[in-house]
């Protein structure tokens, strides 16, 4: 039986979430995130393996014209999409192309070292901020007609409940802390240090805080369907307050 859970989480907006173990042992769960584009497209922030269920369902919404690496630790499956959807663009933080040893495909697009004008075709639907100045360059997203925001490790909201529905292997809270939710004590302090220009995120921290979103999905953890605006404020609190 697969252990990923497919769903869509609001009109043309779907996930694909299964488990995932940082270092083989911390259970965080992985989650790719593809929306339907106004055009007909299918945008991707590709984060977990393309496995037959995954592409019959991106197949179902549509043809894939953008696959997305949303920062630099989330590059291990961008090759495997590319080979599959070799017509879509592939775009990336520079600082995640620069880590990804295969070249038998190559990138159409790069935040940190494209202009920050650049566009690439579906800004009319998803909106991005580059955070400069996080440690793993990371990328927000805003698609506006479901006022969702998507992200990798900008936030999380653990334990990995959904990620884990399916696995004989169960989320556990973090030894001494509990569980990683963007309210909890630790996750500001962690997003703190990982800021490495506090200029930067405080004003990046700020723009999402002025997008219009009522629903988060991270990479890693369960959805955030309510209070969501609170949610990452309460998160990026040491940058906003």
């Amino acid at each position: 039986m697969s252990d990923i859970v497919i769903r869509e989480v609001a009109k043309d907006v779907w996930t694909f979430s299964r488990p995932f173990a940082r270092f083989g042992w911390f259970p965080i769960g992985g989650r790719s995130t593809a929306v339907k584009l106004r055009d007909g497209g299918v945008w991707v922030l590709a984060s977990t393996p393309l496995n037959d269920e995954t592409k019959k369902t991106l197949d179902r919404m549509g043809p894939v014209k953008y696959i997305i690496g949303a920062d630099a630790e989330h590059t291990m499956f961008l090759g495997e999409f590319k080979k599959a959807y070799p017509n879509a663009k592939l775009i990336a933080p520079q600082a995640a192309i620069d880590l990804v040893k295969d070249t038998s495909f190559s990138f159409d697009g790069a935040w940190g070292k494209d202009p920050a004008s650049t566009r690439y075709g579906f800004e009319d639907d998803i909106k991005a901020i580059f955070f400069s100045g996080f440690k793993n360059k990371d990328v927000a997203f805003l698609h506006s007609t479901s006022k969702t925001l998507i992200q990798a490790d900008l936030l999380f909201n653990l334990p990995a409940t959904e990620q884990y529905s399916k696995s004989t292997t169960k989320p556990t809270h973090i030894p001494f802390v509990g569980g990683l939710s963007p309210t909890s004590w630790l996750h500001p302090r962690i997003l703190w240090n990982l800021g490495i220009d506090k200029d930067a995120m405080r004003r990046d921290a700020k723009a999402v805080a002025d997008w219009d979103f009522k629903r988060i999905i991270p990479c890693h953890g369960d959805v955030i369907e309510k209070d969501a605006h609170a949610a990452w404020r309460a998160a990026y609190k040491f940058y906003l307050d």
